[in-house]
């Protein structure tokens, strides 16, 4: 038998490429690209640039007192101490643990210590450590120091803020060594969230809104950097996208930052600016109308003890007009839980017999000493948190020049049962009009 004859037009032709052979080649191209674009920021992240050390007159010279008084204030209001100074350590020596989902952080050695602090920095390595995330030697600091907000912070408030650090007395304590686990303790990977989440830059003024609201937005979102507990935030640790101050659960910390937001959280759109004002200089406004009463405690405690409180009025006014025009659209409600009937029954019992003293049978509390549990909006917002830590660590706010010996609220921790601070957590949250969901006892164990 013979071959069957080609057709003469297909003679010497190569087969034409199939459309499926196009579109897979066309894809495997754009995957390139697309990797070569995550990769390339990941790589220029990579290039260290160390700079020099600081020698000669300028390491001797005394700093301008103005200056550094200056920089003590910028201090005060970036809660500098808090993660930089150790429990009973010298301050601003290190050693401060910051628990994160990813490992302990430890807060460096920031006096002018020339081996084991800043005392070889000069002000343009400082300067891009705020700016750029980089430390002296060129490698990539971690975001646990928040420069994704101290990133708007201007070059004369660096420079102050330096003045201030290489005033203070040396102290040779070497830093503790970070114990984050791998791969958030590499380079690559740090490089890799950079490009993701973070692009150094100041902060636009907005003209329209005015110079106060434009000092607060600085204050809030650079220096004080409020997004650092009141963001929302995504498994790898970064803010998801318009979400800085709608609240998160602080990982590591074991209590929730309310959504700045929300006024059924922590907004104050709808407050007298007068009263935000006294929550940051004092901690409280029990002695406000009902619905603009608050005490702050734990984290935020801290931040109105070694911070907010030795702010000027200026300052603090110019925060509260820039919160409170944040737009206040509510956060997403969880589905509402009735509790069981025996469980608000034994909540009841526990409320007569340790909480009633003080914050009332209906929940009233007692003006300027205790809470009211009624329309409390850290009893009542969606997450118990707040309120489960409450009563198993107490309840303290701070002691401030405005209110220098605040009512405190004993734990619970050791003398109720997880089934006992449930019952009672689900009791004040549906009880006097409140309506949230029910407490389990394996929220108080998460919390505890």
């Amino acid at each position: 038998m013979s071959r069957p004859a080609h057709h003469a037009t297909d003679m010497g032709r190569p087969r034409p490429i199939s459309l499926v052979r196009r579109l897979l080649w066309t894809a495997l191209g754009l995957s390139l690209l697309l990797l070569l674009g995550l990769l390339l920021p990941v790589w220029q992240g990579l290039q260290r640039e160390p700079l020099p050390a600081l020698i000669g007159p300028a390491a001797l010279a005394e700093p301008d007192p103005q200056l550094v008084e200056r920089g003590a204030y910028l201090a005060r209001a970036g809660n500098c101490a808090a993660c930089h100074t150790a429990r009973g350590g010298p301050a601003y020596a290190g050693g401060e643990a910051i628990a994160t989902p990813f490992g302990r952080a430890y807060g460096g050695n920031l006096t002018p210590d020339p081996q084991h602090g800043i005392g070889l920095w000069s002000a343009d390595a400082f300067w891009r450590a705020l700016h750029e995330g980089r430390s002296r030697d060129g490698r990539l600091l971690n975001p646990v120091f928040p420069y994704d907000s101290f990133t708007h912070i201007t070059r004369e408030d660096s420079d102050a803020l330096y003045a201030f650090l290489r005033s203070l007395p040396p102290v040779a304590q070497p830093s503790t060594p970070q114990g984050l686990r791998f791969p958030f303790n590499q380079q690559a990977a740090l490089a890799a969230w950079q490009a993701l989440y973070f692009e150094p830059g100041a902060l636009a003024p907005e003209p329209a809104r005015g110079a106060e609201w434009n000092r607060g937005a600085y204050l809030v979102r650079g220096l004080g950097h409020c997004a650092a507990c009141h963001a929302t935030r995504d498994p790898l640790g970064g803010i998801r996208e318009g979400r800085h101050f709608t609240g998160g659960l602080m990982a590591g910390q074991g209590w929730y930052a309310p959504s700045l937001h929300d006024p059924a959280e922590a907004g104050v759109g709808t407050w007298d600016v007068s009263n935000t004002v006294a929550l940051l200089k004092t901690g409280s406004t029990l002695g406000a109308a009902a619905e603009q009463q608050a005490t702050v405690q734990g984290p935020m405690a801290e931040v109105v003890f070694h911070s907010t409180q030795h702010l000027s009025e200026a300052d603090l006014r110019a925060m509260a007009v820039y919160l409170q025009g944040l737009d206040s659209g509510p956060a997403p409600l969880g589905p509402f839980v009735h509790a069981e009937p025996s469980q608000l029954a034994l909540g009841e019992q526990v409320y007569r017999q340790h909480c009633i003293d003080c914050h009332g049978a209906s929940g009233e509390g007692a003006p300027a000493a205790y809470p009211a549990l009624a329309g409390n909006r850290t009893v009542t917002m969606p997450s118990s948190v707040n309120a489960l830590q409450a009563i198993l660590s107490g309840g303290f706010a701070p002691s401030t020049a405005g209110n220098p010996r605040p009512y405190g609220m004993p734990p619970y921790r050791t003398i109720l049962t997880n089934a006992e601070i449930a019952a009672v957590g689900s009791f004040i949250r549906q009880s006097w009009g409140n309506e949230a969901g029910a407490v389990s006892t394996l929220d108080v164990q998460r919390v505890r």
